[in-house]
């Protein structure tokens, strides 16, 4: 029977509030083991065990890494599940199967049925959504499920799972409070998804990182394929909202063009990242003769449903929508946004308290407009504490009570060869996107 919308919201509301959610209340939420996802999966048939699966880990590029690898299976005729997290606008974003997100009703069902379980394991947030996933994908009798790692890998709620190939897209620095303050202890952390005699593709290739990968599949007895060392890409054109990408295969000298609907010249390293992931799937038999390579990016984003990467949905002026938050990916999105050639950047921000900003507001623009903004969670980092730690950088601007009164001003000042960026939080791009929705056209 149809549940009501209101039932749904209801349901939502009760998983925030009854269940400890990083997202909004930050370290208090991380659990460090997997415990409760084991007792949990254990009291709900171990579904995870039924799944043929990616996992996927990585501080930047994991969520696109996912979507498109999820949307080159789909492209192979595969029922493919999708996990990502967090979500943008709404809970059921996290879960989908063929782009389709999970019922409402199945997420009432599923708390409903459950809630007993629940107050018994009291789980995080994380943990119950992890396994309503691989319940959903477990019934629904998926083909194969692309799974997006949550924070780190080896106490990752996610890490239960047997993959099919492992995939760590980079490492740079965030959630160090949690993950480690240098490169190689995040990658250890990273390099926990690697399970023996299980291929592994890494993205990225860093010196600093390399030997960590390297040895841990040595140990295990694990294929281990670095992307960068096979394919080298080059962003050519962008046209109509799709980028074009000139992929030379350095293994056979094949040379492909590549195009997709996520922008960004960045995105080049997580497409020979998926690339070289279908190779290892298919050498573990997996039919992929179907896709063709040159197209099988291209309606990513219709078909998995993922936004804030660069996301463009505003013209004359530009309206950016980025989930950028940690210092790889702000170099990133002011490198790209500098090929844009702007008359002027308008640059609105909001960030959670433990992010360490000290050094991620070095890498600002000083000649942008500000206007600093704080989401409505508590781990948000305050408006005017977020002005005063910017200024002392030299970025200059006013603080908003919102978020919708930071873009209507933005929006109104800003001169069609003019850009407006909003980054940060995911939280910040929820209310972002649902002004954009209502507002512009």
């Amino acid at each position: 029977m149809p549940v009501s919308e209101q039932q749904y919201q209801q349901t939502i509301q009760f998983m925030y509030q009854q269940l400890p959610m990083f997202t909004r209340v930050g370290a208090a939420a991380y659990k460090p083991d997997l415990q409760n996802t084991i007792l949990l999966a254990e009291r709900l048939g171990n579904p995870h065990l039924k799944l043929k699966c990616v996992h996927i880990a990585g501080t930047n590029g994991k969520g696109s890494c996912s979507s498109l690898l999820a949307a080159s299976l789909q492209k192979a005729g595969y029922k493919t599940a999708l996990y990502t997290s967090p979500h943008i606008v709404d809970f059921r974003e996290r879960i989908r199967i063929n782009g389709e997100q999970i019922p409402k009703d199945y997420v009432v069902q599923f708390i409903a049925n459950h809630k007993g379980l629940i107050s018994e394991i009291n789980p995080s947030f994380f943990e119950l959504t992890v396994v309503m996933a691989f319940s959903y994908f477990a019934a629904q009798e998926v083909d194969i499920a692309v799974i997006e790692v949550g924070l780190g890998g080896m106490l990752d709620s996610t890490h239960i799972i047997m993959p099919e190939v492992a995939v760590i897209t980079n490492i740079s620095n965030d959630h160090g409070y949690l993950l480690g303050h240098s490169l190689q202890e995040i990658a250890t952390q990273k390099a926990g998804i690697i399970k023996p005699k299980i291929p592994v593709v890494i993205g990225e290739t860093q010196p600093e990182t390399e030997i960590i990968f390297t040895t841990r599949a040595f140990i295990l007895n694990s294929p281990i394929f670095f992307a960068a060392k096979t394919y080298h890409a080059v962003s050519t054109e962008v046209r109509n909202l799709r980028q074009y990408f000139k992929i030379i295969d350095q293994a056979s000298m094949n040379i492909l063009t590549v195009c997709t609907d996520l922008m960004g010249s960045y995105q080049s390293k997580n497409i020979i990242t998926v690339l070289n992931t279908l190779e290892v799937l298919k050498s573990r038999g997996w039919n992929l003769q179907a896709i063709n390579y040159e197209n099988v990016f291209e309606n990513t984003k219709q078909l998995t449903g993922i936004r804030g990467r660069f996301d463009i949905v505003h013209q004359q002026p530009d309206l950016i929508l980025d989930v950028s938050h940690n210092e790889a990916g702000i170099q990133e999105l002011f490198s790209q946004l500098n090929k844009k050639n702007y008359a002027r950047l308008h640059i609105i921000c909001g960030f959670v308290k433990d992010k360490e900003l000290d050094h991620i507001l070095q890498f600002f623009p000083q000649q942008g407009s500000y206007y600093f903004v704080e989401a409505s969670i508590p781990r948000a980092l305050s408006r005017d504490e977020l002005q005063s730690m910017a200024a002392e950088k030299g970025l200059q601007g006013t603080a908003y009570p919102t978020v919708e009164a930071a873009l209507k001003t933005a929006m109104a000042v800003a001169q069609s060869d003019d850009g407006v960026i909003v980054t940060g939080s995911f939280f910040i791009l929820e209310e972002a996107y649902r002004y954009a929705e209502t507002n512009l056209h």
